[in-house]
């Protein structure tokens, strides 16, 4: 049985945009999974940490016959492929994927809670979110466009010159 999923990527190191389009790849190339759609890309400033450069972030909708917990260690692989260190939180880094929805499915074990605990504060995940599923709910908080319109404050533009 294959399941709906949206991953978020991120990245601010080593050519961030080729990253992502690397990492789309290596997404569709995961056992059991097909990429369906993938946002653009889009620059956002960091949060958390702040010295440190803009990030590019973009959003993948994924077909997968992969559980929650394989599918998560499978884009921890991809990072790791990609060479992502995890110095210290919201350290600068070549590559973060993070398991944001799947089905309409609401989880909390350790390390993973879905769907992901600060999307719908997150203006530079839900904007390219909503451009490839305009009509995406949130499970237990309801539709993605209601919580983008919370975060019109959040300063998030389109990448042009993307690979």
């Amino acid at each position: 049985m294959s399941h709906i999923a949206f991953v978020g990527l991120g990245s601010n190191l080593a050519d961030p945009s080729a990253q992502l389009v690397r990492a789309f790849e290596d997404l569709d190339g995961l056992d059991g999974t097909c990429l369906l759609a993938r946002s653009s890309l889009y620059r956002s400033a960091p949060v958390g940490y702040l010295d440190q450069p803009d990030f590019v972030n973009a959003v993948a909708k994924l077909s997968t016959k992969l559980s929650p917990q394989a599918l998560l260690h499978a884009v921890l692989q991809i990072e790791h492929k990609h060479g992502r260190e995890r110095t210290f939180r919201n350290a600068p880094r070549t590559l973060d994927i993070d398991v944001l929805l799947y089905d309409d499915v609401m989880l909390h074990e350790h390390g993973l809670t879905i769907p992901h605990p600060q999307l719908q504060h997150r203006a530079f995940v839900l904007l390219p979110l909503l451009e490839i599923e305009p009509t995406c709910v949130i499970a237990g908080f309801g539709a993605a466009k209601e919580a983008m319109a919370l975060c019109q404050d959040q300063q998030v533009e389109r990448v042009i010159d993307a690979v």
